[in-house]
């Protein structure tokens, strides 16, 4: 056992006693003492030490992300919307370095927390402001959001920060208080200013304004969900905070100093930014949230192309798709006779969300965005504390679909379904297709063993194809030949599973295995 805890500790490149810390005995925790001032230490003031990830932006076409020196950017996100809030510093530590070591790349967290985060003090003791006033912040908890920042990038990580969840501002629902209003306008700007000052020189950071509630109500649908609880809090039927919304991303850039990467998170469902706010002009990437209460195998990949096919185009991407380990549709009472998600219904979703066009995606674990653990209430059932759900399958094999999409001409990859000869099917059994545009590579997601599909080999520019099954639970190829180009043929997806990527190339392309190696660029 003590070679295997050695071993672990290495491999995600965090000091051993740090890795102690979630073994399964708790006199563990009294080696830790020394590592507060450690990570104190580290925290600096200084960018030019502490940060030194090239910033990404949006690529020139449009539809995808790359770093300031031009090399693709894959999102794969994870979110951690209560890091800052709820956990120790030898936690989040722990938390950076795994979530690292598995190959996400980007991490989502609030600095204004859920649940009370205003009034309930965070793990170190600290609230974000005295008396509830932004306009009085409390430097000791704003110090600890740079530290999480700076610590993330020694890592390889950026970090979309969320400025506030959105129930401070655009809340029909939850604790609040609501301390940014469309009457305290400068108050917003003022608070977003100060968060820009402090993270000033952070290159890692991306910001993501929302936080699960919409920036405006859809009148013309009173009776639909969040209408009936935002009429009781007293807004009326096509209330609009994006006013507030507008303002604060105006004090990121002053306080920063720069023109800011923003996206926003809505609440679950098709209202995606494209459709609420198509134009704002500080928002860079469109967003969505498939989310866990629309049941299993919501069409993200229609909400996907539909951003898609704008112009001018704009990268998208789904933020929340359904949870591993969350459980299905839980609200306003669980049935335990419905389940959970698991890794099957996170593939299910990541996947064909991002062959239909999207810039990445995020993954989530319903025990790790809330740190779910003895030190406080679980919310909504999670089935498992957050150290264990750190090694759930579905965030394990998250890397593989990057490393996928890394092999092949990154900025050239496009949606295709004609590549699908006749129905794509829905739901559960929905075909996903995409290529790139010189027609040297193709990939399309056959979400269950023994699926039949006719594709047209004509649409790639190729006289032979090559032909892999990519296994989306381990990251391996298995090569199944060559076969003439400019004609049709039918593809059965492998017997067990249950799901299987097709990859279709150029063989004149000498492709490396799908997965294996990422393209220069």
């Amino acid at each position: 056992m003590r070679k295997f805890i050695a071993e672990q500790a290495g491999m995600l490149n965090v000091p051993l006693y740090v890795f102690r810390l979630f073994a399964p005995t708790t006199l563990l925790f009294a080696a830790l003492g020394s590592l507060n001032e450690a990570c104190l230490a580290g925290g600096s003031a200084n960018p030019q030490t502490n940060n030194a990830l090239l910033p990404i932006r949006v690529q020139k076409d449009g539809h995808y992300l790359e770093t300031a020196d031009g090399r693709p950017f894959f999102w794969l996100g994870d979110t951690a919307w209560q890091l800052i809030d709820g956990t120790t510093r030898e936690q989040c530590s722990y938390y950076l370095h795994a979530r690292a070591a598995q190959g996400f790349t980007v991490v989502q967290t609030a600095v204004l927390a859920e649940f009370d985060g205003l009034n309930q003090p965070s793990v170190l003791g600290e609230r974000p402001f005295f008396d509830n006033d932004p306009m009085r912040p409390n430097d000791r908890y704003f110090e600890r959001v740079v530290e999480i920042v700076d610590q993330a990038a020694s890592v390889g990580l950026y970090v979309a920060l969320l400025p506030t969840w959105g129930d401070k501002l655009t809340a029909p629902w939850g604790a609040g208080p609501r301390v940014f209003r469309k009457d305290n306008l400068p108050v917003a700007r003022a608070y977003a200013n100060y968060l820009g000052l402090k993270l000033r020189g952070r290159s890692n950071v991306v910001w993501m304004l929302g936080g699960d509630r919409p920036a405006q109500l859809d009148g013309s649908k009173p009776d639909q969900w969040p209408h009936p609880v935002a009429s009781a809090a007293g807004f009326s039927v096509d209330y609009d905070w994006t006013p507030i919304w507008r303002e604060i991303a105006a004090g990121l850039a002053d306080g920063t100093g720069a023109t800011p990467v923003c996206l926003y998170h809505p609440q679950g469902g098709d209202q995606t930014t494209s459709v609420m706010m198509p134009n704002e002009s500080w928002l860079s990437i469109n967003g969505m949230q498939s989310g866990h209460g629309g049941g299993h195998d919501l069409p993200v990949w229609n909400w996907i192309a539909r951003d898609f096919a704008l112009v001018p185009a704009k990268p998208t991407l789904d933020l929340e798709p359904n949870y591993e380990d969350h459980p299905y549709n839980p609200w306003p009472a669980w049935d335990p006779a419905t389940g959970y998600f698991r890794d099957y219904d996170v593939r299910k979703q990541t996947y064909r969300s991002v062959f239909a066009g999207a810039c990445g995606v995020t993954y989530g674990h319903h025990a790790v965005w809330q740190f779910a653990g003895s030190r406080k209430e679980v919310i909504n059932h999670a089935d498992r504390d957050w150290t264990d759900a750190l090694y759930r399958p579905g965030a394990r094999q998250m890397r593989f679909l990057r490393q996928l999409i890394e092999s092949r001409p990154f900025f050239s990859r496009i949606p295709d379904q004609s590549l699908i000869v006749g129905d794509a099917g829905n739901g559960g059994l929905h075909l996903q297709a995409a290529r790139d545009r010189e027609g040297t590579y193709a990939f399309v997601y056959f979400p269950i063993n023994d699926q039949s599909a006719t594709i047209a080999l004509a649409k790639l520019n190729a006289r032979h194809v090559r032909v892999w099954w990519y296994d989306p639970r381990t990251g391996v190829g298995k090569l199944m030949g060559e076969f003439a180009g400019g004609r049709q043929r039918e593809f059965r997806s492998p017997p067990e599973g249950p799901d299987w990527v097709l990859v279709l190339d150029d063989a004149d392309k000498k492709y490396a295995p799908p997965g294996l190696e990422a393209i220069g660029y």
